[in-house]
């Protein structure tokens, strides 16, 4: 494996890995990751770096949405169009092309189910070349980004079930 490889690896993991820690992990210079890191974000291999935030523990107001969205492509654009025009939306975090059933898979915030539910009924679904869409509501996530999510101090993950 590459060192950019196994750099990307270790940040992937762990975007916070200080560059001297990775040098001792990889048994290379520091001034070697330092350069490699560098050159990954200037080719724009490394884009962003981001958190994993457990929601559910800052603010329970946060609702997500995976929704299944069926298009017409268009003539010399394909899906691409859109897809921008979609991913243009603050509320959408996310746009994936997919096999299968459906076209495009976007995965959407909002501060309700209500809120979600308007914009695909009034954004998402407006847009010429939508043909249909399917929505599902994200109840509890336990796994994200690699991550296995904390389910409960206590140690019980069970869901509550009541009468």
């Amino acid at each position: 494996m590459e060192l950019k490889d196994e750099i990307i690896e270790i940040l992937l993991k762990d975007a916070r890995t200080p560059a001297a820690e990775m040098a001792v992990m990889l048994g290379v210079d520091e001034k070697a990751v330092r350069e490699c890191v560098s050159q990954l974000e200037k080719e724009k291999i490394i884009v962003a770096y981001s958190a994993v935030v457990d929601w559910n523990r800052v603010s329970g107001d946060l609702v997500q949405a995976l929704i299944e969205v069926r298009v017409t492509p268009q003539r010399d654009r394909g899906f691409d169009a859109i897809a921008q025009r979609i991913y243009g939306f603050s509320e959408v975090k996310s746009v994936y092309l997919m096999s299968g059933g459906y076209d495009l898979t976007v995965l959407v915030e909002g501060k309700s189910m209500k809120e979600v539910a308007f914009f695909v009924a009034e954004k998402l679904s407006t847009i010429e070349g939508v043909l249909s869409t399917a929505t599902h509501f994200v109840l509890r996530k336990y796994k994200d980004n690699g991550l296995v999510m904390d389910f409960d101090e206590n140690g019980d993950s069970r869901l509550a079930v009541s009468p």
